[in-house]
């Protein structure tokens, strides 16, 4: 399993598809830092193919005022969690 990291929103880059392809089928997808608003429901819809493996940082989403705003399919994760994800994937993979 390799970490992706997206730091870009959807809405104003096309980084996520980068990720996306290069993702494999037990990939998981973090959203960082402006990423964060790529798991509001009305943008989520970038990230379908991935559902249930699509993550999101708490302090970033809390830092932007969007949390508790995220589409159910998202995983909320602290820097915790991060550190979890980073320690089960063979490598991590960022995508700025």
């Amino acid at each position: 399993m390799l970490l992706h990291v997206v730091n870009r929103s959807p809405a104003n880059s096309r980084v996520y598809e980068q990720a996306l392809s290069a993702m494999g089928p037990d990939d998981v997808l973090l959203l960082i830092e402006d990423g964060v608003q790529g798991a509001l429901p009305q943008l989520v819809r970038y990230y379908a193919k991935i559902e249930g493996r699509l993550f999101a940082l708490r302090e970033d989403l809390e830092a932007r005022g969007l949390l508790g705003r995220c589409a159910e399919s998202v995983q909320v994760v602290d820097v915790d969690g991060f550190v979890t994800l980073t320690e089960e994937a063979e490598r991590t993979v960022s995508w700025y």
